[in-house]
């Protein structure tokens, strides 16, 4: 009955604010760092949860596994909204989903900071899902279908500036008193980055090119399902969303869970867990702002064989823990690593299946990597629950290994071209 209500108020907000539609890229400098913006408070919940978990747990008596129903509850609620992601930014405007997704955050950022017990943490996770799916969903199929790699790649820049600086402000909550003031600054922030698209309703530029920069792949006559173009198609869309899948995994998995691995397996400090998280954060956020700034990034088939590679050796130092802060810095390098993967993966995705396609398979491998980044690390809680926190280090190791199986299958069906 919530995720029922809560899609229906998400399609009445929209409504609300329709837009006129538009169909060229951005080219207003103003609108892009709007979109940076909100992708900073789109990282700013990601960031916070896995660092305030262990003290928002005790203070709603709630198990240490149960950061993972709450990870499902908000992917439920993500994956409903990106399977109409391209239909609703036809219609309405980029403005108008933005400003829907975040009404919603700010709802559910309002249910995290005065919930009473657990269960209404569980019921408004399905709104940050939903404002999860739309934001990500919304601004990163326009902008990777319009051809701005750099800005693509600083829009996550500006993601991980949002999850590098979660756990800062939750862990200044903590010293302070408590977890949940954290969560009324992103209740303000939202509401904030919500106002400022209102504004920009009129004017906003942002939406998918309405041709293809380059031909898509022929499509097959009504009834055809048989043909090598149309199994080759079905497997690029299936393998892109495993890939995604497993990415997005690896990534919050990691960033969810290091803060309770450092405190009740490394024995560290709340202050010291908190610092070592914003350290994988912000290796991320400064390793993505840095392709965004290049003139000249990395091709991004390389940017995502090697982002796999140094990830693969990032987790198996995890895993072997030799000290302490050796430990720490594979969190950082795994950071850095994973930094670039994302953005590279959407970027190549019109080339690998054509842009007219790609306008609603963007938006499915951000369901895809939304169901991934809460069911993986809801597998992996079950995994701490059940054999404790040491299980983090193989359980990354292995996640690592898959990603780098699963791309290499993508590459079979659908090569990326240059």
């Amino acid at each position: 009955m919530l995720a029922a209500d809560s899609m229906a108020s998400f399609v009445l907000i929209a409504a609300a604010c329709q837009t006129v539609p538009v169909t060229t890229p951005p080219a207003d400098r103003r609108l892009d760092l709007l979109s940076l913006a909100t992708f900073v408070g789109l990282g700013l919940p990601d960031g916070m949860l896995g660092t305030a978990w262990p003290a928002m747990r005790e203070s709603l008596h709630a198990p240490i596994g149960a950061l993972g129903l709450v990870l499902l509850a908000s992917t439920a609620g993500s994956v409903v909204i990106t399977t109409f992601v391209g239909r609703v930014l036809r219609r309405t405007g980029v403005a108008a989903l933005l400003v829907a997704g975040l009404s919603c955050a700010a709802v559910a950022a309002a249910g995290f900071a005065l919930a009473p017990v657990f269960g209404v943490v569980l019921g408004v996770a399905v709104l940050f899902g939903m404002a999860a799916g739309a934001l990500d969903g919304g601004l990163n199929t326009a902008i990777g279908l319009s051809g701005r790699n750099r800005l693509l790649n600083l829009l996550h820049g500006a993601y991980g500036v949002g999850t590098a600086f979660g756990p800062l402000v939750v862990t200044i909550a903590i010293v302070t008193g408590s977890w949940r003031p954290a969560y009324l600054v992103l209740l303000v922030v939202d509401l904030a980055m919500a106002v400022l698209w209102v504004l920009q309703r009129r004017s906003a530029q942002l939406r998918t090119p309405p041709a293809p920069a380059a031909p898509a792949p022929a499509k097959p006559a009504p009834g055809d399902t048989g043909t090598p173009a149309r199994q080759s198609y079905r497997g690029a869309v299936i393998a892109g969303i495993a890939v995604f899948f497993v990415y997005t995994g690896l990534e919050v998995a990691a960033g969810q869970w290091e803060t309770s691995f450092g405190r009740g397996h490394l024995h560290l400090s709340a202050t010291e867990a908190g610092l070592a998280t914003f350290g994988y954060w912000a290796a991320l956020t400064v390793v993505r702002i840095t392709f965004g700034l290049l003139r000249h990034p990395p091709h991004s088939q390389s940017i995502v064989r090697g982002g796999g590679l140094v990830a693969l050796l990032a987790t198996a130092l995890i895993w072997w823990q030799p000290d302490t802060t050796a430990t720490v810095l594979g969190f950082v390098v795994l950071g850095g690593a994973l930094a670039g993967m994302f953005p590279a993966l959407i970027a190549l995705t019109p080339t690998r299946i054509g842009p007219e396609r790609a306008q609603h398979v963007i938006a499915w491998q951000v369901g895809g990597a939304a169901a991934g980044g809460a069911g993986i690390s809801a597998l992996v809680g079950l995994l701490i629950g059940t054999s404790g926190l040491a299980v983090l280090g193989p359980a990354l190791l292995v996640l690592a290994l898959l990603l780098i199986g699963v791309e290499l299958t993508l590459s079979r069906f659908a090569p990326a071209r240059a």
